[in-house]
């Protein structure tokens, strides 16, 4: 003998209580929340990073001009510690000539084991101060994976978030509705007078 469970759960069941409901729809909405509000999210905020990230590159770009400088300065004897995995950098003088003008000298950051009398690529900005390098399109697409991947994990911890809290509030209701029930059963079960 075979039983159907076809559309068993569209019919009304006594023993399922409205916390189970509530519970089986938020599984449902977590479920498409993570699989599709957490993508879309970590999409929108990579386009929105990139594209911060290009107008500031090429901000930067435009307000910056690599010169090819010969180090004039003492550089140290000792290498810079090592900070946070960054290349190692230190400031020397350096010396450069732009076309139709005369020689001008000042201060730089320049990579480690540099030498004196090597010619190094320096960054200027417009007021003349030595400043790191403008992105390039690879820290660019960096910059906007890890923003991309940050926001959709976010977003991912906080739907889960969400679903434990709903979780909780559910199972709190549910000891309540059982709580109410045995206190009205009990006194058939063990006949105690309530």
């Amino acid at each position: 003998m075979r039983t159907r469970v076809h559309g068993s759960r569209r019919r009304p069941n006594p023993l399922r209580r409205r916390s189970d409901v509530v519970e089986r729809w938020t599984v449902l909405v977590v479920a498409v929340l993570l699989l599709v509000g957490a993508p879309l999210a970590g999409t929108v905020a990579g386009w929105w990073a990139h594209d911060e990230t290009r107008t500031v590159a090429a901000q930067q770009r435009a307000d910056r001009h690599r010169v090819r400088a010969e180090v004039v300065g003492r550089t140290p004897d000792t290498l810079p510690s090592v900070e946070g995995g960054r290349e190692q950098s230190y400031q020397v003088t350096v010396r450069w000539t732009e076309p139709g003008e005369r020689p001008r000298t000042t201060k730089a950051t320049v990579p480690a084991g540099t030498r004196t009398g090597d010619t190094v690529d320096v960054w200027f900005d417009a007021r003349g101060r030595s400043v790191a390098p403008p992105p390039d399109e690879s820290a660019v697409w960096q910059h906007t994976l890890a923003m991309g991947a940050c926001a959709a994990g976010g977003t991912a911890g906080v739907i889960l978030l969400g679903h434990m809290v709903v979780r909780r509030v559910a199972m709190r209701h549910r000891m309540d509705e059982w709580e109410r029930e045995w206190a009205r059963t009990e006194p058939e079960w063990t006949r105690r007078r309530a």
